[in-house]
């Protein structure tokens, strides 16, 4: 895999300077991204699943690469540390004056869980886990918060139909300008 900040950066500085092809050149990092780089790391993955790549995963899996690569922001169990949000708990807290906002008491779709780990996470080098270890982190954080079991496999046509605690607690925008998702 290649390392998408690298190149992004130093599309950007190429930009930024207003010559491209000096890009590498300039600072001695980076080069300019190609077409096909660009291609292979703009990923959208949508509630229904499309975007969702090939590759599988279990909680069991991810237990290991949850050890890995995020319990040392996240907590050993998913409870958060410091600056670092909880990812797991807080079912039934969003009506009170204290809610958590988790995966499993907020967010409405599975799928952004997916979608958010392969873009943003682990933290000091996003977008480098393989479409199998995002598989399996998913699902450890749905079974962390009780939303499937630890040996239930993740993958392109199981994560579009895990149903989320709070999948009803979110209202359509009405406005006729933005497409709904619903």
């Amino acid at each position: 895999m290649f390392k998408w900040r690298t190149i992004i950066a130093a599309s950007c500085i190429a930009t930024a300077a207003g010559a491209a092809d000096d890009a590498s050149g300039r600072l001695g990092i980076g080069h300019v991204a190609t077409i096909h780089e660009i291609a292979a790391s703009d990923l959208t993955v949508f509630p229904d699943g499309a975007g969702l790549p090939d590759g599988k995963g279990t909680a069991i899996a991810g237990a290991a690469v949850y050890a890995t690569h995020c319990a040392a922001c996240h907590g050993d169990k998913g409870q958060g540390l410091a600056d670092f949000p909880a990812l797991v708990g807080g079912r039934g807290t969003l009506a009170t004056g204290k809610p958590l906002l988790t995966v499993g008491s907020y967010w409405p779709y599975a799928t952004t869980i997916f979608d958010y780990i392969r873009r943003a996470m682990p933290y000091q080098s996003a977008g480098e886990l393989s479409a199998d270890n995002v598989y399996a982190l998913t699902a450890w954080i749905l079974a962390q918060n009780n939303i499937i079991k630890t040996s239930t496999v993740i993958d392109r046509k199981t994560l579009p139909k895990v149903a989320m605690p709070n999948k009803d607690g979110f209202v359509p925008d009405p406005r006729p300008d933005i497409p709904s998702t619903h």
